[in-house]
């Protein structure tokens, strides 16, 4: 109950299962108090003159009822609830004192005096939910709240719960009380709770519980994120959650401060970034020092920039965990393609420009020539998007002209993309090399070529640069 006397609709959710629900309203509003009772079971029942599309779906699935277009007191009979929800607050308020003279709990929108409790702003992991209220006062407020919530609660959270409820009895049979919270801490920081959250086989987690309760050490883990281009906001939910849970992280060169600073503050950083000619590890010692540090126990978080699928070189790594029995995850980041040609108003594809993208990397052999299929690569209908080609660009766009495309076919090259720092040079094949030297660019850069470039002057509006 809050502090002037009104019910908070969270336990009222809990006693209107199989009961009746009177919902007076057919628009946005009342769909939104529609889908929050939905998941209390109720018998809802709508008194409006017309649906929206969302209501009328459901009512033609029979999941909830209409009872027709006029509202009459005698409606409210045997009601457990009531929603005022339309968009006359005058017969809000009518509807609410008929409902309130009858003893029934009545909920006006936006409109706390009249109503006998409240409605906080829910964060829906069912059976995971939280509730957060400011009494009517500030609505705002509540969902912004909800809306950081949102952010940092996963979706399978929910899908969590019901695995360790289902589970309860086993534990309880096999442990006495004080052991119980130790087992399910574990098992929390365990490959079994990242195993139901990722959406794998149920058995693994399983497993992971049974080796718990035999008394077996906890595995480690191994996860293989993408941090994306280099703005923090492009990181997705479960690699920040990954990067708040792990013990010990490995990080490459090209990683922004801004994103470090969002990895666990006590987890050990070991850097193995490597530059063009400068290499801190091998990647076969990456990959030894990953087996080593999960058998020893620890969640180990491999951050890269970018994806790791996308020459990230994440498919090596995974291929030596999978060989030592070690569990792993990839969680993919937007590659440095989507985020700098986003960034830059460039799209990779267009109907009337590019039917086709072609990523490469322009790295250059021992032997510094540049072994690419130029023949596909120089060819009008398609973007070519070039990694690690900045030391390379002289020798790229000359390959591309001698292959077939027109000197002044347009290419770019985008610098620190995404960053605060990022800057676009648009050229075209013929003039790039020099505008790029003449900038002094260094890098990390990416060049875009395709006629798609000359569409950033009108999306110049987008540019971050």
């Amino acid at each position: 109950m809050t502090s002037d006397g009104k019910w908070s609709f969270f336990p009222l959710f809990f006693r209107v299962a199989d009961r009746r629900v009177l919902v007076v309203g057919g628009g946005e509003v009342a769909a939104r108090k529609v889908r929050l009772l939905a998941r209390s079971r109720a018998r809802i029942e709508i008194v409006a003159r017309e649906l929206n599309e969302e209501l009328l779906a459901l009512s033609e699935a029979q999941a909830v009822r209409h009872l027709g277009t006029e509202f009459e007191a005698s409606r409210l009979d045997s009601c457990a609830l009531v929603i005022a929800a339309t968009d006359d607050p005058e017969l809000n308020r009518r509807i609410a004192a008929e409902a309130d003279a009858r003893g029934i709990p009545v909920n006006a929108v936006d409109d706390p005096q009249a109503s006998s409790f409240v409605t906080p702003s829910i964060v829906d992991r069912w059976p995971v939910v939280i509730a957060i209220g400011t009494e009517g006062l500030a609505p705002v407020l509540g969902r912004r709240l909800r809306e950081k919530l949102e952010t940092l609660l996963p979706a399978a959270y929910g899908r969590l719960a019901q695995f360790m409820g289902e589970r309860r009895e086993r534990v309880q049979q096999a442990l006495a009380q004080p052991q119980r919270r130790g087992l399910w801490e574990r098992f929390l920081d365990s490959p079994g709770a990242e195993a139901v959250l990722s959406g794998a086989a149920e058995a693994a987690a399983d497993a992971e519980l049974q080796k718990l309760l035999d008394g077996e050490p906890v595995r480690g883990e191994v996860y293989l994120v993408g941090a994306g281009p280099g703005d923090p906001d492009l990181l997705t939910f479960r690699a920040l959650r990954l990067m708040q849970q792990c013990d010990v992280v490995l990080y490459d060169a090209l990683l922004p401060s801004s994103i470090l600073d969002l990895v666990r503050r006590d987890a050990e950083r070991i850097y193995v970034g490597k530059r063009r000619a400068r290499h801190t590890l091998p990647q076969e010692q990456i990959n030894s020092e990953l087996v080593r540090l999960a058998l020893e126990g620890k969640r180990v978080l491999r951050l890269k920039g970018g994806d790791p699928f996308v020459f990230g070189r994440g498919g090596e790594e995974i291929q030596e965990l999978a060989a030592a029995g070690i569990p792993f995850q990839v969680v993919p980041g937007i590659t440095a393609a989507n985020g700098c040609a986003a960034y830059a108003g460039i799209p990779l594809t267009h109907r009337d420009h590019a039917q086709a993208c072609i990523f490469v990397t322009g790295h250059q052999r021992a032997d510094g020539k540049l072994a690419l299929h130029w023949d596909a690569l120089a060819r009008p209908g398609q973007t070519v998007v070039i990694y690690m080609g900045l030391n390379s660009l002289p020798e790229l766009c000359q390959a591309l002209i001698e292959h077939g495309l027109p000197t002044d076919w347009p290419a770019a090259v985008v610098e620190q993309g995404t960053s605060v720092n990022q800057r676009v040079i648009a050229a075209t094949l013929g003039t790039l090399a020099a505008e790029v030297q003449a900038a002094q660019v260094q890098g990390p850069a990416l060049t875009i070529v395709g006629s798609v470039v000359s569409l950033r002057d009108q999306l110049r509006w987008f540019d971050k640069a």
